[in-house]
């Protein structure tokens, strides 16, 4: 079949852009590396669209998306691929720019790349704020562990109260010991944590915050009637996905966070092994914490009864189904040997269906 459009692929980098393109009918790649710098990308654009219509893609990696934008702005509509998903020869060896260009050129004419949806400007700011404050949690985390291993090296235990309670705190912080290096070490250890503790308050406050505007405010809510997904999961969950409706079934949203089993079957074998992860790992990670409320007895707590008032009846019924499915679901799983991880993803796996149902199915209100 005869293309009557210029297929563009580039390989970014963060100094250097590798363009391969294929004219209209055209079987052999062209190729040109450039510096990656605004004025020279703009006009290798200008030159390939003196050949007529085009159309580019690149895969998504630390350039972000806004290489995307400017090509869009100079009137060269251009898709970003999922690389996870770009189709591999196993037998090959080399791995070059100038090859990943031709490869993915080749590729995209075909129509054998999976594109992704680009967030808005702004879509992107929130999710990297939700980010932002989940880098600061796991910063703070491992501030907390050096603090601890320092007390532990010097044979300091705190007398009362369990690690990090009030009492262990103040135990702490009025600690002074006999070698002025070492409460040096201490005190730079105890400003870190109190440092990054404030830091991690004052960016929850703004996550917060946006649960309670438009758009999310409305997804937000109705994310909060399933038991184990309170206003931080509901944020995260809205802020990764952005738009449930992309997904025509509950199944690729499942593949999307990574919760789909992995499979190598052959004739009559049947082969199943661990999740792909493949997907989002954000995602993942707030539906298995979720998940593990759902192995306590169904009930609607004073929690689950604000966060519902006001909600449209099939949402709410929608939610109920699944607290009392997900916690027979647990309950079986555990009583056939399975271990508890597993158990888990399992249901974690099951959530993301009914958290699709809610957003998707669920009349609004």
């Amino acid at each position: 079949m005869e293309k009557h459009i210029t297929d563009v692929a580039f390989d970014m980098h963060q100094d250097s852009i590798t363009a391969a393109w294929l004219l209209p009918n055209a079987t052999t790649p062209e190729v040109r590396r450039i510096p990656h710098e605004a004025k020279t990308f703009h006009r290798l654009v200008r030159q390939l669209l003196t050949h007529g219509p085009a159309r580019a893609c690149y895969e998504a990696g630390p350039c972000g998306y806004a290489p995307q934008r400017y090509l869009v702005s100079w009137g060269l509509p251009c898709e970003v691929v999922a690389p996870a998903l770009t189709p591999r020869r196993p037998g090959v060896r080399i791995k070059t720019d100038r090859r990943d260009a031709v490869k993915l050129v080749r590729l995209y004419r075909a129509g054998e790349l999976t594109t992704i949806r680009v967030p808005t400007p702004a879509e992107e700011a929130r999710r990297d704020l939700l980010r932002c404050r989940e880098a600061c949690g796991a910063d703070l985390l491992r501030a907390k562990h050096r603090l601890t291993k320092c007390l532990l090296r010097q044979g300091l235990r705190c007398p009362t109260g369990s690690p990090w309670s009030q009492a262990w705190w103040t135990w702490v912080q009025a600690l002074r010991l006999p070698d002025p290096v070492a409460q040096r070490t201490l005190e730079e250890y105890l400003v870190t944590v109190t440092t990054l503790q404030g830091r991690r308050k004052a960016l929850e406050a703004e996550v917060l915050a946006l649960a309670t505007v438009e758009p999310w405010a409305p997804a937000v809510a109705r994310l909060r009637c399933l038991h184990g997904i309170d206003t931080l999961s509901a944020v995260t969950l809205v802020g990764e996905v952005l738009d449930f409706h992309r997904f025509g079934a509950p199944r690729p949203l499942m593949s999307f966070v990574g919760l789909v089993p992995s499979e190598a079957s052959s004739g009559p074998r049947e082969r199943r092994g661990w999740i792909t992860k493949t997907g989002n790992a954000h995602l993942r990670r707030i539906l298995v914490e979720a998940a593990w409320h759902y192995r306590h007895r169904p009930r609607v707590s004073a929690r689950l009864q604000a966060c519902r008032a006001g909600q449209p009846p099939r949402v709410i019924a929608v939610a109920q189904q699944a607290q009392e499915r997900l916690h027979r679901r647990f309950g079986r799983l555990l009583a056939r040997g399975k271990p508890a991880p597993v158990v888990v993803t399992a249901v974690a796996r099951e959530l993301c269906g009914f958290i699709w149902a809610l957003m998707v199915e669920a009349p609004a209100a």
